[in-house]
């Protein structure tokens, strides 16, 4: 299956004709049904509609298309319709011109600095009267189910961009992974020998006061507990099969937003013991670098359903 983004956009029209006189059907005039949906990221399904008055009680139809389509994401589904003349000028007659004056007349005296009607202004209104209203329930649903096409297509282009790049991110980490695996044996020879050092020279300061064997197994029981203090082969273990465990999931597809979100999360927790756990600067670097690879991974993850 398709790894799907939550981030797209799409948009289309419809233009209609009027219907002709000889068909009996009720006069519609000529028209365009404008349809877009854009999506972004967010914990769930949210959708929100901005339609004209006209266009409201198609809602709850273009409601259940879109939840049976997305899982996540908040959505905004815009439509917009023109009805268009045909290029005539329609005239408007004088019952409506003093209707209309009579009204501007009444909003100019509550609001005198309204903007007057301007003749397209009058134009557009009397061309309304004439036409009358167009029922656009046999194209918009057609035209949200091809927009919502688009827009699941954009979505899967980007969730694909997304894998990716995360795919990138898993063989980067895995590879500061090995760099840190064989620096902890070498810390540990480091301090031992270190240790061993500080208890020869302690033998010859003490000229025989304190037994040999009792100050080695200070030493060595020190070095002993600096070795698992710093050991971070559990944490590189477990970072590991956080990382297979991202890339099976990425590899299989669907709805794998909010198990990536966690997984992420989990990575973060190992790097930032494996910082805690640092002896030396090279470990430092490698903590860091894995700090600043899964922060961009937890950046693109919440972009994914």
């Amino acid at each position: 299956m398709p790894v799907y983004s939550m981030t797209g956009y799409a948009s289309a029209q419809h233009s209609t004709a009027s219907t002709p006189p000889d068909t009996g059907s009720k006069n519609q005039p000529n028209g365009q049904l404008g349809m877009e949906i854009r999506s972004v990221n967010s914990r769930f399904l949210d959708l929100s509609f901005k339609l004209p008055e006209d266009l409201r009680h198609f809602e709850p139809a273009l409601r259940d298309l879109l939840i049976a389509k997305l899982k996540r994401g908040k959505v905004e589904v815009r439509a917009s319709f023109e009805i268009v003349n045909g290029g005539a000028v329609t005239e408007p007659n004088a019952r409506l011109l003093q209707r209309l004056n009579t009204v501007q007349d009444t909003v100019r005296s509550w609001l005198p600095n309204a903007e007057p009607l301007s003749v397209s202004d009058v134009l557009r209104i009397a061309a309304s009267e004439q036409n009358g209203t167009r029922d656009w329930s046999v194209e918009i649903i057609p035209l949200t189910d091809k927009v919502l096409a688009a827009l699941l297509s954009a979505r899967q282009r980007e969730g694909g961009r997304l894998s990716t790049m995360l795919l990138l991110h898993i063989d980067q980490l895995r590879s500061l992974a090995q760099q840190a695996g064989p620096l902890v044996p070498k810390l540990v020879e480091q301090q031992r020998s270190r240790f061993m050092d500080r208890w020869k020279e302690a033998m010859a300061l003490t000229e025989g006061a304190v037994l040999p064997e009792a100050a080695q197994d200070r030493a060595l029981t020190e070095a002993t507990a600096f070795a698992i203090r710093i050991d971070v082969a559990e944490e590189l273990t477990r970072l590991s099969s956080h990382l297979e465990e991202i890339e099976r999931l990425i590899n299989k597809g669907g709805e794998i937003g909010k198990r990536l979100d966690f997984l992420i999360q989990e990575l973060h927790r190992e790097a930032n013991t494996l910082g805690s756990k640092s002896a030396a600067l090279e470990l430092t670097r490698i903590s860091v670098d894995m700090k600043v690879l899964i922060e961009q991974m937890r950046e693109q993850v919440q972009n994914i359903e």
